[in-house]
């Protein structure tokens, strides 16, 4: 089974460590401690927290595709046709090609909050 230090965890969240410590400390995230004393956290523990803490969002929203990335817009560039929108979502870089009608549409512009609502049929999964 994979275990995760406090950091690991911190960064797969996308939080501080320090918040991860309160979690475990709060008794709402487990964690053992490894033969050095350190606080781990299982992979199936941290996984089954990760999965809880974005299902209201899953369960609420009114799409098919279930991939979505809260973040900011961080660059749009217009072409003729077309319109090329960066978004940062936690650390996250996603880059979208839309039509520019849609993005005048959706007012996009950098500093403008938005969700990059991702469904695919041809997802690359590697482990690091």
């Amino acid at each position: 089974m994979h275990t995760y230090r406090i950091g690991e965890a911190a960064a797969l969240l996308g939080v501080s460590a320090d918040t991860v410590r309160r979690l475990v400390d709060g008794g709402k995230l487990a964690a053992e401690r490894d033969g050095m004393g350190r606080r781990i956290i299982p992979g199936p523990v941290l996984a089954a927290y990760a999965r809880q803490l974005h299902r209201t969002e899953r369960e609420t929203a009114g799409s098919s595709a279930r991939n979505r990335l809260s973040g900011i817009v961080t660059d749009v560039i217009l072409g003729d046709v077309s319109a090329q929108v960066e978004i940062q979502a936690g650390p996250f870089r996603v880059v979208s090609l839309v039509s520019r009608e849609s993005a005048e549409d959706l007012k996009l512009e950098p500093g403008v909050p938005a969700v990059a609502v991702i469904k695919s049929t041809n997802v690359v999964v590697e482990r690091p």
